[in-house]
């Protein structure tokens, strides 16, 4: 049985934990359906009630993302977490992105939750996940690779990404995804990892996101939470 391990982090960052919410036999839509989009309008309209005119560093989900990010070297605010990313695209009146109805849904649970969510395509990882510090030889291929940019990024020495037995998966915890396992309409089974460092209930927000996978895209899903007491699960 694969695992999920948060080992070599715990030292440095004990208040990291993860909530991995395995799901199968799913059917992915290409849209929203109209139940989704009323959510997602929902979310976007609370976030901007609630903290417009408020400084992103004085977001608590963002806040407690910048101090981990600093934990390991990155203190330009280039490089945002996930959840700033979605938090500032929303509260410059930018809607949440339209991409599918898995991707859709757990960006949802992100901006509402202010934790970070990422997602893989389980058939298209291999062998078991670790959250860990980076090494010689690891490689990225950028998703988010820009027109006329190189997409083989590797990982600088020392940043924490997330892995599994072949390649870097995510770099800085949840900054940029790997092109090879991203979800699409033909993904079936996938890894979707709840993540806070010192902020937020990741088991709500993993419960939210498996009762919306069920709903959405008919999945069946079971839910694991590594963190410092218990660094390694089985999944």
């Amino acid at each position: 049985m694969p695992t999920l391990s948060i080992a070599e982090l715990t030292e440095r960052f004990p208040d990291f934990r993860v909530a991995l919410v395995v799901a199968e036999e799913m059917s992915v839509a290409p849209t929203r359906s109209a139940a989704l989009r009323s959510e997602i309008e929902a979310a976007e309209a609370e976030c901007r009630r609630r903290w417009r005119g408020t400084e992103l560093s004085a977001i608590p989900g963002v806040a407690a993302w910048r101090v981990a990010y600093k934990g390991f070297g990155i203190k330009r605010t280039s490089y945002r977490s996930s959840v700033e990313r979605l938090i500032k695209r929303v509260l410059a009146d930018g809607p949440l992105p339209e991409v599918n109805a898995l991707v859709d849904l757990y960006n949802l649970a992100s901006l509402s939750s202010e934790l970070c969510l990422g997602c893989d395509d389980l058939d298209l990882t291999a062998g078991d996940l670790s959250f860990r510090f980076s090494r010689p030889g690891d490689s990225f291929v950028d998703m988010g690779a820009e027109a006329g940019e190189d997409p083989n990024d590797p990982p600088k020495v020392g940043e924490v990404v997330f892995a599994d037995a072949r390649h870097v998966l995510c770099r800085r915890w949840n900054w940029r995804q790997d092109a090879r396992s991203g979800v699409s309409v033909k993904t079936r089974r996938a890894a979707l990892t709840v993540q806070s460092n010192g902020f937020g209930e990741v088991e709500r927000a993993a419960a939210r996101v498996a009762a919306l996978i069920e709903r959405e895209c008919g999945g069946r899903c079971r839910v694991v939470v590594a963190e410092r007491t218990r660094p390694t699960v089985a999944f």
